[in-house]
């Protein structure tokens, strides 16, 4: 017995690992590309030992506008999180604790616009943007992304809302508490894992987006991924450029990731379990 769970974990840990390495591969292929020359990079075999360098982030941040690109997925990423959380996290609330006529209907309408192919929304919107003058703007993928994560926001946030008993609100109100009290001190610390794992979601969503970036914007709005595609001519890929910018983009997302992992385990695994 002790034989054969020795070897059913070894070959569990093998499977692991070898998932591992090939998860991991494309990352840390695009990690070395981005540290090395242009002969480096294409050099045949490929270089598994060579001396990094930084040229191509130098090159990258000095000699084109993709920092400023950068800072424009920045501020449209977190202006439409804390838009989407500032309106949806209330509306979940809502739905969780009053009961009203087409209280289902109403969700299921909210969720059949995240469901809608973003292509839908394109020509439309193009159009009012063009019409109010909103193009190439943040407010314009900021209102689109916060259309979207919005859906997300309410669905995810309800289910641990339902999960918060009421009698901690119930017994706030005997204290003489009012329902906008008892929401912010006492429903909002609770749902907190909550909160955090929907605003990595969010985060993700608009910090990755290139649809709508790529028909809204042209210059002053552009953000990091479309940046990272113009690097790529008719002619050739600055494929240091692609490198550099590719793991500059990454490190956000790890970043916030890393911040906020404790409270996203929680959140994703009490959103899944009940009671």
């Amino acid at each position: 017995m002790i034989k054969r769970r020795f070897w059913v974990d070894f070959v569990l840990s093998g499977a692991t690992l070898i998932w591992l390495i090939l998860a991991l591969a494309p990352l840390l292929w695009l990690l070395s590309l981005s540290l090395k020359t242009q002969l480096q990079a294409f050099a045949t075999p490929p270089l598994l030992i060579f001396k990094p360098t930084f040229v191509n982030y130098v090159d990258l941040l000095q000699n084109t506008d993709f920092a400023r690109y950068f800072g424009n997925s920045i501020v449209v990423a977190l202006g439409s999180v804390s838009l989407s959380l500032l309106l949806g996290v209330p509306a979940a609330y809502a739905f969780s604790r009053q009961g009203f006529r087409g209280k289902n209907a109403t969700l299921v309408w909210i969720l059949v616009v995240r469901m809608t192919p973003a292509m839908t929304y394109v020509i439309p919107f193009f159009m009012i943007y063009k019409t109010v003058g909103l193009l190439d703007t943040w407010a314009s993928l900021i209102i689109l992304y916060t259309l979207f994560t919005l859906a997300l926001v309410i669905w995810t946030m309800q289910a641990f809302f339902d999960e918060v008993p009421r009698s901690l609100e119930e017994a706030a109100r005997v204290d003489g508490a009012t329902v906008g009290q008892s929401f912010v001190h006492i429903v909002l610390p609770v749902s907190g894992p909550g909160i955090a794992a929907t605003a990595v979601l969010c985060f993700l969503f608009s910090w990755n987006e290139f649809l709508f970036a790529l028909v809204m914007t042209r210059n002053a709005a552009r953000t990091a991924p479309l940046a990272i595609v113009n690097f790529m001519a008719y002619e050739g890929a600055e494929w240091g450029r692609i490198a550099a910018g590719s793991v500059l983009v990454l490190l956000p997302v790890l970043i916030f990731g890393f911040v906020t992992r404790k409270y996203l385990v929680q959140g994703l695994l009490g959103g899944a379990i009940k009671g």
